[in-house]
């Protein structure tokens, strides 16, 4: 099991859910958990009878809501202490301090920190990098109206005694290109769709697949989002 940390305050829910459905059509199984505090994924995905914690199958990605750490998700499934989870990948969305203890992230295989350049959500996120014990490597996913110099620079100096090591490559997603629409847009035919998505995010989601799992290979990761 591979364990995928997506952390920080701005909303990631989406971007997750799309590279979910990337990864389990390259015949991947997986595993979305949100642990965030606003537990957006309880509203965006479809489920019958939802309770405080649950696990429920969105296009056929498990999604996990409500677990407070995997031994609580382990004794959902009805797995014995000693069993593994069968899952080739968990993409686990996280915007406390607490949670990163709790889903062990510090030896996560693969570490995303998001952010946009509001007040909140970059100050409320470095308030969670701050709080780290040990460096963990992290690559930066930025969500920006211009992908202004400036604006990285104000995140590096706010960032400047967390104990990250930054990965050099970077991604970020254009805020006013009309992805939002098309992601409002999935979310009432409750469907993971691509058509409408811009050209860019198609790319960020090929690169950031193609970073978690390299041996699909970009042409595969390709195919797989023309056809979505």
């Amino acid at each position: 099991m591979n364990k995928i940390g997506f952390i920080g305050v701005y909303d990631k829910t989406d971007l997750i859910l799309c590279i979910a459905k990337v990864l389990k059509l390259a015949g991947k199984k997986v595993l979305v958990v949100d642990a965030t505090v606003t537990q957006k994924c309880k509203y965006v995905v479809p489920v019958i009878n939802p309770t405080v914690s649950y696990i429920t199958e969105f296009e056929e990605i498990d999604v996990a809501i409500g677990f407070d750490n995997f031994e609580e998700i382990r004794k959902y499934i009805g797995l014995e202490d000693n069993e593994d989870f069968e899952y080739d990948y968990v993409l686990i969305d996280i915007d406390t301090f607490d949670k990163i203890i709790d889903f062990q992230l510090t030896n996560a295989d693969k570490l995303f920190y998001t952010t946009s350049f509001d007040a909140y959500s970059l100050k409320k996120g470095i308030d969670i990098l701050n709080q780290l014990k040990d460096p963990l490597k992290m690559t930066k996913i930025f969500y920006s109206k211009e992908m202004l110099k400036e604006e990285e620079e104000y995140f590096d100096y706010l960032a400047l005694g967390a104990k990250v090591e930054w990965n050099e490559d970077k991604i970020y997603f254009l805020l006013e290109n009309g992805d939002q629409a098309a992601i409002v847009e999935n979310q009432r035919l409750e469907k993971i769709k691509f058509k409408n998505l811009s050209n860019e995010y198609r790319e960020n989601v090929i690169y950031l697949v193609n970073k978690i799992d390299d041996k699909i290979g970009e042409r595969t990761i390709r195919g797989i989002i023309k056809n979505l």
